[in-house]
């Protein structure tokens, strides 16, 4: 019998304390207020740094997907004194005699400035039957409304916009645009003929697309490229990459240019870094507002504490021991801080879905404005989700329960004075 008595005595207990959060609801509410205020930030957060590590991981093809096969083992651009610099196109013809190497792929990439305002975007240019083969006809219409860029001898350039530019511009599928840079071969007009769709990746959202011959015409670089992107056999990578920088050297009529070689693992371990120096930063912020939200609810207990003396004084006379007491504030204690982490839980996710991450994403996310155009990623991990609901339990406990105690181990008559 004493089993199930002892289990009955703690259910009522337990029921007891759930009362008390609606017995003292000033208290409660701001109890749980102060939990939100250090719990949303930090699932916020921590669930922008995870969407955007994993699009990023998409981005370069260390993501499991069907595209990740598409995407290039090694990037190669010319080095002079250290640095990178521009490489010469014949360099991608020596590249591609390698054993192992399946093919070479030339790309400009360059800052250009757009309309009267002189929106500042990325131009990135790839041979046409490049861009035929990544975006096929059964897979354009997710990614881009309209028709892909081609280069028409003697016609006007043909750009695809970023879903962000197009609305910064107002510009639409058949609009033309200001000439971007003065060419020797004379200005040209460009044409919009496509758009990245709204939902597509966050990083197509300020690009503009074209053809590799029609960058190198608008940049006025013939015959140079950025940098060439080179796909390789499995297991070739490394070996390829080695005779790169060993033997391709002095391309074209240019010496004293090497070759500066990144590989796709590089990628992987540097993307780390970024993300990880913001959210070390974001942890350092949240764990000093631990300490002060620990020390706000060590006050906030004091809102009511008279009464609360002489609820606990009143408990005591009827026969109630400390540790029952102690129980009774540990299921309030306990119950508060589920109310505010799942509360938490809640207003981070409608912060990211429905307000797109407003404000906290252009910390995470440099060029993104205050309310940003595009869909940002998030991602609520498990293990930021379970911390916030320990955090929020052990926040309100150890901020709550020493008040608690101190009143209960008094005698029934000093506690309700």
């Amino acid at each position: 019998m004493g089993g199930p008595r002892a289990m009955s005595a703690f259910v009522e207990i337990a029921r007891t304390g759930c009362a008390s959060i609606g017995r003292h609801p000033i208290r409660s509410a701001v109890t749980i207020a102060a939990v939100l205020s250090v719990l949303v930030p930090y699932l916020v957060g921590m669930g922008l740094v995870e969407g955007i590590r994993q699009e990023a991981l998409v981005a370069i093809g260390s993501a499991d997907g069907p595209d990740a096969i598409a995407l290039p083992d090694l990037y190669v651009a010319g080095s002079r004194f250290g640095r990178r610099v521009p490489i010469r196109l014949a360099a991608a013809e020596d590249i591609a005699r390698f054993e192992g190497v399946i093919r070479v792929i030339p790309r400009i990439v360059g800052r250009v400035t757009l309309g009267k305002k002189d929106v500042e975007a990325v131009l990135v240019g790839l041979p046409q039957e490049e861009l035929a083969e990544a975006i096929t006809g059964a897979t354009i219409g997710k990614v881009i409304e309209g028709q892909l860029p081609r280069t028409e001898p003697g016609g006007a350039p043909q750009l695809v916009l970023g879903s962000a530019l197009a609305e910064e511009l107002g510009q639409q599928i058949g609009g033309v645009i200001p000439p971007i840079l003065r060419s020797s071969r004379g200005e040209k007009t460009p044409r919009i003929v496509g758009i990245f769709r709204t939902d597509s990746s966050m990083w197509q959202s300020r690009v503009v697309l074209t053809t590799f011959e029609t960058a190198a015409e608008l940049f006025d670089q013939p015959g140079l490229a950025t940098d060439l992107l080179v796909h390789c056999r499995a297991g070739q990578p490394a070996e390829v990459s080695a005779r790169i920088v060993r033997e391709v050297r002095g391309v074209g009529d240019e010496t004293g240019i090497g070759c500066e070689v990144i590989l796709r693992s590089d990628l992987e371990s540097l993307l780390p870094v970024g993300l990880g120096h913001r959210a070390g930063v974001f942890n350092l912020v949240f764990v000093v507002a631990f300490a002060v939200a620990i020390l706000a609810i060590l006050v906030i207990s004091g809102f009511g504490l008279a009464e609360r003396r002489r609820t606990i004084g009143i408990l005591k006379a009827t026969g109630w021991q400390t540790d029952q007491v102690l129980l009774r504030g540990l299921v309030e204690h306990l119950l508060l801080g589920l109310i505010g982490a799942t509360a938490s839980i809640l207003l981070a996710f409608v912060w990211l879905k429905w307000f797109n991450g407003f404000w906290i994403a252009g910390v995470f996310v440099s060029g993104l404005e205050t309310s940003p155009g595009i869909p940002v990623p998030f991602v609520l991990a498990p293990v930021p989700v379970l911390l916030a609901v320990l955090i929020a339990c052990m926040l309100v406990t150890v901020g709550s329960v020493f008040s608690t105690w101190r009143t209960a181990v008094t005698s029934p008559a000093e506690a309700m004075r």
